[in-house]
């Protein structure tokens, strides 16, 4: 495996989907430079390679399987590059999520008061969109712009999730820290204050894994 073929693989995907790199970072919720050409050399003049993580989040975004993605490095025949099967996924506005009856003790969908969207499989039988309004998290996520959220994806610290509060507020926000006791969220507009919670004030805390922008 060479690291020429890898950002080749990444750059066809970009293309197959309509996308610029730019673009393609974004729709999986990386930084827009992320896969820059300035990014895949270092500063000593070494080459850069993607890191597994990014790669993972680009192929949940565009519907990619693995051996889809490993076609696009070796070049194999194009017929190994189905995407995969779009799938219906429970979607309401963001303003709404605050809502009763959207959520169970859980903080998983339910209620029939949900719309649907088709998107790729993220894998999670409990993933639901949430339809962004407002700028509060520009320039990260835009009006109108869709988020998948998956309750059952592991957090780490960087990833941005979706959150609700014991009294009723939902945001996004990029997670810095979590204790035992308590969670640090960076806000995704800078002109945003950060926030700092106690664990028990938290209804429910959920990963960000695709972005519709």
């Amino acid at each position: 495996m060479r690291h020429d073929d890898i950002w080749r693989a990444i750059d066809t995907l970009a293309a197959e989907h309509g996308l610029s790199v730019s673009g393609l970072a974004r729709k999986a919720g990386l930084d827009p430079t992320a896969f820059n050409p300035s990014k895949r050399v270092g500063a000593d003049g070494r080459a850069r390679w993607p890191s597994t993580e990014s790669i993972s989040k680009v192929l949940a975004a565009t519907g990619t399987s693995m051996e889809a993605f490993a076609s696009l490095i070796t070049g194999a025949p194009a017929i190994a590059r189905k995407p995969a099967p779009a799938r219906r996924i429970p979607l309401i506005g963001f303003a709404q999520a605050g809502s009763d009856g959207f959520f169970d003790d859980g903080g998983y969908p339910v209620g029939g008061g949900w719309d649907e969207i088709a998107m790729p499989d993220v894998g999670d039988p409990n993933a639901y969109a949430l339809e962004i309004s407002g700028d509060s998290m520009e320039p990260v996520f835009r009006d109108g712009d869709i988020v998948i959220v998956s309750p059952a994806a592991p957090i780490r610290r960087g990833d941005r999730v979706v959150m609700k509060t014991k009294h009723g507020e939902v945001m996004a926000k990029q997670l810095v820290r979590q204790s035992a006791r308590r969670v640090e969220l960076a806000s995704l507009n800078p002109a945003h204050p950060n926030y700092s919670f106690d664990l028990d004030d938290l209804v429910f805390m959920h990963r960000i894994v695709w972005a519709a922008q």
